[in-house]
């Protein structure tokens, strides 16, 4: 029953973007007060038991990564650690929470034991103290209810048995709805139902990073309109998982997908409308991919030619970084100011393809028209993951930004 129960849960967290705000208050309640009556109901139903502690490495630098691991970044910022310091050690974890997709881990938690199972809090906490570095992800607690929810007691308690603590924020925990609906006329958080509540949590993480004031990180470089000082630690993917010797355009018709989690922040309702003089034409065979595990992707991705990724946040994630991997053409919108800041840190331009629902149509019919400058678009996506994408960046990041700054 409890299994069955889960998969419900699941179901609804993956489509809560596109539910209405009163679903949205329902399924954030057990999250918002976890002490309450349908938080401690929610999460025995869940259950708990068996949860392991993390384990602590045995070197002279060690860095725990906690507790949310959005795409699998946390795991992938570890090894990246790893790799590039022989004196360091890394370990992430991160709490499993139905509707979550499988991504790697050094510990994944169920939610029930890091909410409620004040034995797993306790050990936990006495194992962290073990590390040198904390990187707290998210805003988000590390150890449940032990330190009342508090990030701020947690940051404190750490830090009183010598331990160098840092944040990275990922997304909608820190992005300014309202801001962000000046910068861009596609802005999803006018339609998003959950605006009000994200406006809320992105005010009081921010505010948090404000007083505290620790080295800061963000993982897509237009957060940093979000948190000024910051600093930008780049997503990281597994660039060998995707390569591929697939051609590209190399059919009449052109494979065109577009993976979405969330109609709305994706603004995939806006793509099969603008496509669909080129589908009915022939010119282009259209899929929208949802609910495919991560280990499929790679081959979902090396079938297609152009890959749409989002075109409302103007910016771009690990989805496209995975897609320029594989070699693929990426469309999608990404604001000027957000590519100027990239090429300024980087010495590279994005080779995302620039489009808005607007555009998109055109854009497409320009890219089968120039089939070699398509290919060499995609040619160039590979070459900017290597560079930017495959942990060097983001271990150097971490490491001159806050592990070892000297």
């Amino acid at each position: 029953m409890s299994g069955r129960l889960q998969e419900i849960a699941g179901w609804l967290v993956r489509r809560r973007a596109d539910m209405p705000a009163w679903m949205n208050r329902i399924i954030d309640a057990p999250a918002q007060n976890p002490d309450g009556v349908i938080g401690r109901i929610a999460y025995r139903v869940l259950g708990g038991a068996g949860a392991s502690n993390t384990s602590v490495p045995e070197s002279e630098l060690r860095v725990y990564i906690a507790p949310t691991n959005y795409s699998g970044q946390g795991y992938l910022w570890a090894r990246a650690l790893e790799a590039a310091d022989p004196r360091l050690g890394a370990r992430n974890m991160a709490v499993d929470v139905p509707g979550g997709y499988a991504f790697p881990a050094d510990n994944l938690v169920p939610i029930a034991a890091n909410n409620a199972s004040t034995d797993w809090q306790k050990t936990e906490r006495d194992a962290v103290r073990r590390f040198t570095h904390v990187l707290i992800e998210a805003e988000r607690p590390i150890f449940g209810g032990l330190f009342g929810r508090d990030v701020a007691a947690e940051v404190e308690a750490l830090e009183a048995a010598g331990v160098s603590v840092a944040f990275i924020s990922h997304g909608t925990d820190i992005r300014d709805p309202r801001e962000h609906a000046r910068r861009t006329p596609w802005s999803p958080y006018p339609d998003d139902p959950r605006t009000d509540l994200l406006q809320v949590a992105a005010e009081t993480n921010l505010a948090l990073l404000e007083r505290l004031r620790r080295p800061t990180f963000v993982s897509t470089p237009d957060l940093l309109d979000d948190v000024p000082w910051a600093r930008w630690c780049p997503v990281v993917v597994d660039a060998d998982r995707f390569t591929t010797l697939a051609p590209v355009l190399a059919r009449d018709t052109a494979r065109v997908i577009h993976a979405s989690s969330s109609v709305v922040q994706k603004g995939s309702h806006h793509i099969e409308p603008a496509l669909r003089p080129l589908i009915d034409s022939g010119d282009v065979d259209y899929a929208l991919i949802s609910g495919v595990s991560s280990d499929r992707m790679p081959g979902v991705i090396a079938e297609a030619d152009i890959v749409l990724d989002q075109f409302r946040l103007g910016s771009y994630g690990v989805a496209a970084c995975e897609a320029m991997a594989a070699g693929r053409i990426v469309v999608g919108h990404v604001l000027p100011a957000v590519r100027a800041r990239i090429e300024q840190e980087t010495g590279k331009e994005l080779p995302i393809v620039e489009a808005t629902p607007d555009t998109l149509q055109e854009v497409i019919r320009s890219l089968l028209a120039d089939r070699d400058r398509a290919r060499e678009i995609a040619a160039a996506g590979p070459l900017f993951v290597a560079a930017v994408h495959s942990g060097d960046r983001s271990a150097r990041a971490l490491i001159d930004g806050w592990i070892d700054p000297s």
